[in-house]
Parts: structure tokens; C-alpha cells; sequence
């Protein structure tokens, strides 16, 4: 403890020392006398290192500040960047929208003599494929079991339940429903079903006797149908098998429709015509 009291004792006295000469130094006088020119050849380098030193500081102060700045405006940046993207994502899926739309506003000219109703779609079963889905209009729009949903692209479905405000489709690619079909080029009727081992795919059976099935062919939904109107398009032949246990022929067809992606589609009442000739008949 005394080693330690002398020490802060010389320390102290140097410290007023150096005060003492420090005031000395700083009076206004004429020319420097020996001593303070010499003291002057001691403290000048301490000055020179302590303003070194300070000037280095507030460098490194500015520098650190110019940093937290740069990284402030990096994040500004970045987030002016990701709103400009979600904003430019959102411009495409509005003019994707408008795109479908338009789409099935044509179809819908097609078919004037049909009560149509567009409906998007609001959920799917799970899996990949839009097999079977729900749309958000219902009895509620006008619509009924049974009805024909479609989009620009080709023949989607038919409706299998119907709730106020929604309905539920099975499409042509389930393979518990089948449509009646016929090439583009001409009679060759068949029937067309979904194939669950052919990923997406549709089968269409066919009587190899009375047909003549290319690859390529356009399939298209024949006159005998009592559902779907006749025209609409199926899907093109990718290629033809025969069944090895049953010996029946089939054509493996590519639909038209990408089942999966469906957003908007549009429904309509193949019967609507006739029903409304009928109840204008009974009327008179």
C-alpha cells in the first residue's frame, strides 16, 4: 500500500508540473527564455501525438458514421427493392387474371345461346392434379348439377354437387366419369376417361374395327353426349396402346386443359335452350 501511495504521490506531482508549465508556456512573452525552449523540445511531440491521435478519432467516428449511414440506406434500399417486386408480381397475376378473363369472356360469345356463368376456383383436393375442385357460385348464380365448366382452353369438367354459394366439379381427367368423343377429322366415337396411371392423362376407348385413330388427333366431344355440348375440345393423341388383358384399344390423350392450373373457369347449362323451348311451348 505505501509503494502504491508513492507512486500516485510522483504521479500527481508531475501532473502539476506539467500544469505549471503548460501555464507558463501559454504566457504572452516576447522571445522564450532557455527553459521553456527547452520544455517547448519536450511537450511538442506529446501535442503533436495527442492532436495525431484525436484527429485520428474523429476520422474513425466519421468513417463508422458514413458505415451505419451506408447500412441504413442498403436496407431502404433492399426493402424499396422487395416492394418493387411483390408490386411487379402483382401487376402480373392482375394481368394473368385479365388475360383468363378476356379468355372466357370469348368463350362466353361462343355460346350465347347457353346461359354461361364464369366462377373461380377456390380449392382442390389434394394432390397435384385438379381432379375434382370447388368453385365459389352455386345455386345462388344460377347453377345446377350437372353443368358444363370449361375454359378457354378446352373442356374442364362437370359439376357434381351444388351449394348456395359454391359448387364442386369432377373433371375429365378423374377416372370415374366418362365423356362421349370424337375425333376433329371426323366420326370415330369413343369414350374418354381419366387415367389415373397415365399422370394427368386421359384415355379414350375406341373400336379399332370402325376406327382410325391417328396420333396427333384432336378429340372433341361428340353429338351423343347428353351433357357436353359437341365441339368442345378434349386433348390431341399422344399415342395408342391396346389393354393385353382385355384386348380393348385406346388412345392416350394429352388434354387440352392444364389441370394444374386452374384459377377462373366457366360454366354452362347445355340444357338451357331446350328447357327454355320447352317451358315457352307449354306456356302457349
Amino acid at each position: 500500500m505505501e509503494n502504491f501511495s508513492g507512486k500516485r504521490k510522483i504521479v500527481m506531482t508531475f501532473l502539476v508540473l506539467i500544469s505549471i508549465l503548460t501555464a507558463i508556456l501559454s504566457v504572452d512573452r516576447k522571445a522564450p527564455t532557455f527553459i521553456e525552449s527547452s520544455l517547448g523540445l519536450l511537450i511538442a511531440p506529446v501535442q503533436t501525438f495527442n492532436t495525431g491521435v484525436f484527429s485520428w478519432l474523429k476520422d474513425k467516428k466519421k468513417y463508422f458514421t458514413s458505415v451505419k449511414s451506408l447500412s441504413t440506406e442498403n436496407d431502404i434500399l433492399k426493402k424499396e427493392l422487395l416492394d418493387a417486386r411483390a408490386e411487379l408480381n402483382r401487376l402480373n397475376l392482375i394481368e394473368n387474371e385479365n388475360s383468363q378473363l378476356e379468355a372466357l369472356l370469348d368463350i362466353k360469345n361462343q355460346y350465347k345461346n347457353y346461359s354461361v356463368v364464369g366462377a373461380r376456383v377456390i380449392g382442390k383436393d389434394p394432390g397435384n392434379w385438379f381432379s375434382t375442385f370447388t368453385i365459389d357460385k352455386g345455386t345462388d348464380s344460377g347453377l345446377s348439377k350437372n353443368m358444363v365448366v370449361m375454359t378457354q382452353d378446352g373442356l374442364v369438367g362437370k359439376i357434381t354437387e351444388c351449394g348456395y354459394n359454391y359448387s364442386k366439379v369432377i373433371s375429365i381427367i378423374n377416372d370415374s366419369d366418362a365423356v362421349s368423343s370424337q375425333t376433329l377429322r371426323g366420326d370415330n366415337i369413343g369414350y374418354v376417361t381419366g387415367d389415373l396411371n397415365e399422370n394427368g392423362m386421359c384415355k379414350m376407348q375406341y373400336s379399332e374395327d370402325v376406327s382410325d385413330i391417328l396420333i396427333g388427333d384432336t378429340i372433341v366431344t361428340s353429338h351423343l353426349s347428353n351433357i357436353f355440348p359437341e365441339g368442345i375440345t378434349i386433348g390431341n393423341v399422344q399415342r395408342l396402346t391396346v389393354d393385353k388383358k382385355t384386348g380393348m384399344h385406346y388412345a392416350i390423350i394429352s388434354p387440352s386443359v392444364d389441370f394444374k392450373h386452374l384459377d377462373y373457369v366457366l360454366i354452362i347449362n347445355k340444357n338451357f335452350e331446350k328447357t327454355l323451348v320447352e317451358t315457352t311451348t307449354n306456356n302457349q
